[in-house]
């Protein structure tokens, strides 16, 4: 399995309330993340993941673009709590350590409604 295919099946897992599997599957023992919002460590991220799913059971998740260079992977989504709602334009940029993530970033931005810019976010 590749790093791109790694990393699509651990944020699917998490999105849609699996996050446990997603974490025995494919995090490595020295995980670190960097959201800003939770304590650094794998278990605190992963039980705010399963959080997010239980308390938004309709949510969505949309991956656009999947990008490979060396051991990071970044992957470019539209995440949407709810079917009405507009949802993020969202990156994770995941750290390998040969098979395993060992380290992980989130960064997003709200969908506007109205947006200036006609090409879209995604």
């Amino acid at each position: 399995m590749t790093k791109k295919e790694i990393a699509k099946n651990f944020l699917k897992l998490a999105a849609n309330g699996h996050s446990h599997e997603g974490f025995r599957l494919y995090v490595g023992k020295k995980f670190k993340h960097h959201n800003a919002y939770f304590k650094g460590d794998a278990d605190t991220l992963m039980l705010a993941m399963e959080e997010s799913a239980r308390t938004n059971p309709n949510k969505t998740f949309k991956i656009h673009h999947i990008l490979e260079d060396g051991n990071l992977v970044a992957v470019h989504s539209h995440l949407k709590q709810t079917p009405v709602d507009a949802g993020f334009a969202v990156v994770h940029i995941l750290k390998f350590d040969g098979d395993k993530i060992v380290e992980f970033w989130d960064l997003g931005q709200p969908v506007p409604k109205d947006a200036v810019n006609e090409n879209g976010m995604f």
